[in-house]
Parts: structure tokens; sequence; C-alpha cells
């Protein structure tokens, strides 16, 4: 309970608990919530032969807590004790067979029974990180959108979910290249864990499948969005529509698309003309394709204010515009879609294509698009607060263990959301009081405060801290002598040859 001089001095203040749906009771729970949500997935972490799922929560309770360096080894210090070396957390992260997809199948399922959370949006996004060298599974010269270029890492495909003010990674898949599918790679492939009957993949097509999946177990999305890497594929927009899925995927500014319906067929033979007779579908009328950024310059182009949302920044609202355009597969199928055009905070024009239909309201696409938003949102926490960007491991399946406990770690986050939400809802006069239209949203961040409070790490004393210093220097130094008793055979070896 709070003490005496707490209630004294914040009660019905600005700063009372209560009013912000914070009661003391709820947050000194916060540690066994996490335990209670651990405990509906422990089975996902067993094997047929062994039970490890206790390394499944301490590896959670690292990400939570810890605030960098969230390594194996770190993690088992930290959460478990100083002697322990991290080898049996490394072995159950890095190599026990344990199914990463069971614990995103257990997500999807436990978003599907929350009422609240139907007819969300579906994500599609991608997320790189650099990487050292091209040992790691995935690895290689490849476009990272962190940094904005190409250069060595790892790519990871990621369905995010959003709806009532909370989101959720739901799947993912380590997207690997081409190129880690000839023959020079096949050893580290088996070493690696990457499953046998892996096959090279597109990442419109890795994202394909897993949105196939969550259709498949059933997850109540609305629509998908996605960005321009996905969106600018025609294939991935009318796989997307063979589905019954409505999406709103951005494009580039220089797709072509026509603003009368094209005439699209297979032409006559010229009469007399040499060689085979056309085969191949081509636009016969007169119509001619534009790029998406020349129809602002349409006579009627005209952006709306649509009010989106209030914010804490105030209400959200975007100059918006839709009109119907037809673009032409490369089989020749012509499809008609909606063309959506933002203005962006800094004056540029962002564009968007939706198959959804004719009858749809412009406000109803702008809230789509601006929903896209809580995709950049997932990948901001999975990665600034549960560490997802720290992992230092080479194996697929480490990866995707990585992957899928972070996903769990922002399960976890989100459903405390919802259930103090509902539990402890806010005083509504507060935002009266501080003059504001909207309070700010409770954070990751924040609950992630909290939970350290109540479930602390132990903190090392300056001898601790000195004996791990040591045995780090006695390793190396076991590295090094390892390293030059090779270096010291293979010369002695040389010299017997010679």
């Amino acid at each position: 309970m709070l003490t005496g001089a707490y209630r004294d001095n914040y009660k019905d203040t600005e700063y009372d608990p209560r009013r912000w749906g914070l009661p003391i009771g709820a947050v000194y729970s916060l540690g066994d919530r996490l335990i209670r949500v651990w405990s509906r997935f422990r089975d996902c972490f067993k094997t047929k032969t062994r039970d490890t799922s206790d390394y499944a929560l301490t590896y959670l309770r690292g990400m939570l807590s810890m605030e960098r360096k969230r390594n194996f080894v770190n993690i088992a210090r930290r959460v478990i004790g100083m002697d322990d070396d991290g080898q049996n957390l490394q072995q159950f992260m890095s190599d026990s067979p344990w199914s990463a997809q069971g614990v995103f199948d257990r997500i999807q399922a436990e978003i599907i029974h929350r009422d609240e959370l139907q007819g969300g949006m579906l994500t599609l996004d991608e997320s790189g990180d650099e990487k050292a060298g091209d040992k790691s599974a995935g690895a290689g010269r490849q476009y990272l959108g962190r940094i904005g270029k190409v250069d060595m890492g790892q790519v990871g495909v990621a369905l995010g979910y959003y709806q009532a003010n909370v989101w959720a990674m739901v799947d993912a898949e380590l997207f690997l290249p081409e190129n880690w599918f000839d023959e020079a790679h096949k050893e580290l492939r088996e070493r690696w864990h990457i499953p046998a009957d892996r096959t090279f993949q597109s990442k419109p097509n890795v994202g394909i499948d897993l949105i196939r999946k969550a259709k498949a177990n059933g997850l109540p999305f609305e629509v998908v969005g996605c960005d321009a890497l996905y969106g600018q594929s025609s294939r991935f927009r009318a796989a997307l529509e063979d589905e019954g899925l409505i999406y709103m995927a951005d494009i580039p500014s220089d797709i072509m698309v026509y603003l009368t319906k094209p005439v699209v067929g297979i032409p006559d033979a010229e009469a007399g003309k040499k060689g085979r007779p056309p085969s191949r579908p081509q636009v016969l009328s007169e119509d001619k394709p534009v790029q998406v950024k020349e129809v602002v310059n349409q006579p009627d182009f005209t952006l709306q204010p649509i009010q989106i949302r209030h914010s804490e920044r105030g209400p959200l609202i975007y100059e918006s515009f839709a009109r119907r355009v037809w673009t032409v597969t490369e089989q020749g199928i012509v499809r008609e879609e909606w063309l959506f055009i933002r203005r962006e905070a800094d004056g540029d024009f962002s564009y968007s294509l939706s198959n959804a239909g004719s009858d749809t309201p412009l406000a109803r696409l702008a809230l789509w698009r601006c929903e896209r938003y809580f995709a950049e949102r997932i990948f901001q926490d999975a990665k600034s607060e549960g560490g997802w960007d720290e992992l230092v491991a080479r194996k697929y399946r480490a990866w995707m263990h990585h992957t899928a406990l972070d996903a769990l770690a922002l399960w976890f986050i989100a459903e405390t959301k919802l259930d103090w939400a509902q539990a402890y809802p806010r005083d509504p006069d507060l935002a009266r009081q501080l003059e504001v239209e909207v309070l700010p949203a409770l954070s990751m961040a924040n609950v992630r405060e909290m939970l350290k409070a109540v479930m602390p790490l132990d903190q090392l004393s300056p001898e601790q801290a000195i004996q791990i210093v040591i045995q780090h220097l006695v390793n190396r130094s076991h590295s090094t002598r390892s390293r030059l008793k090779t270096k010291r055979s293979n010369i002695h070896n040389l010299k017997r040859s010679i």
C-alpha cells in the first residue's frame, strides 16, 4: 500500500497514481503478471525430451529489465547469478529445437480472444541490422533501411498488429539472400540450423506467406498495410486480393498508373510481317500511363484536410486526396485501385494504392494510411526497449528464438496496457486539469520502469565486477594460448614436411 506520506502528498493531485490508472497494487503484481504470461506460453519452450522453459523466463526478464548488452552471458549473470557462464542459456536459444512459430501462433490466438482487438490492421515491414561479417545466418550485402544504404547485415521480415492503441509483433521470418542457397553455403546452412526444406524467396513472397498464415489462424484484421518495398510489386498486391484481403500499400512516386481504364489484349498479327505473331498482352487503346507523382498536376487534384484522431500533440490532421486509377500486371490483367496521396509535414507527398471498394470514404483510406505508423512503433519498441537488435549469435535458430521472445515481451506490454485500461480507468477530469485533449499513453518504457522496481536484478558489487573482468581476461588468454599452440603446431608440421 502507499505510505502515509505518499498518500498525503499526492492524493487527488495530478500526481495521484490512481488518477492515472496506476494503483500501487497493480504495480506490485507486475512481476506476477509476467510469470503468468510466461506460464501460458511455457509449453512452447519444451522439446520432446526436455523442459528448459525456465530459460525463457530468464531471457524475458533480461530483455525487459536490462538496458543494454543483453547477450546470453550478461542476461544469465544478471538474472540467474554471477557464477553462471551463460552456456545453458545459449544452448536454449541457439540449439534447442523449441518452436519459435509456436510462440507467434500463441500470440495470435490470444489476440483472437480479445474482443477489443477485433478488426485491427496487419502491418508488414522489415528491419535490418548491421553485421561485422557474412557468417551469421542470412548475412550479406543488402539494403538496410535502418541506415538507409546497402551494407553487410541481416534483414528480418515481420508482421505487426495494431488495434485499440496497442501494438504487437505477431510473426517474423529471417530473410535469406539467394546466394545462401548455393553450394558454397551448404555447410553453413546445416551448421546454423536453417531448415532443409527452405528455398529462396523474395521479401514480398516471405511477406505473403506470413500473411497467409495469419489469415489461416483467424487473426481478426481488417486491412493489410505495407511499405513501398512490398507495395510496388503488382504481384504482391494481386496475391493479397486473391486472398480476399484489403490492402493499403505505400508505393514509390514513379509507379505508373492509368487515369482511364485501358483496353488490354493480344494485338492481331500484321499482314505480311515476318516472324512470330504477338503472344503477350499489350495496351491496345490510346491510353497512356503516368507516374503517380504527376497526378498532383491533374485538374481534379484537390487536397482535403482529414482529421484522423486526437493525439497528445492535438488533432492529427492530414491533407489527403484519392482517385480511382488502373494498373496493368505483367500478365496483362487490368486492376482498378485507389491512388491515395497525402501531404506530409515537410510538404512532400506520399503515395499509396488500395484495392478497397469504390465506395470507401476518403477518411477511411486516410485512417488506414496513418495506422501504418504503428509498424514503425513495433520495431522501435522491439529494439530500443526489448533489445531485438542486440542479438550476438550466428545461428538461424537463435535469430528466430530471440525474435519470438522479443515478440512475447511486446505482447506482455500490450496485454498489460489493455487490462489496466479496463480495470483501472483514468480520471476523466485529469486531462481538463492538465489542459490537454488526450492524456499521454502508457509506453513500453513506462511499464519496464515499474517492472524493474518489483523484479529487480541483482547489482554487482565491485568485487564481483572485478571477478567477471578477470574471468573474461582469463578466457581471452586461454583462447590466445589455444591459437598460438595451433599456430606453433602448424609451423612445426610445415618444417617437418620441408
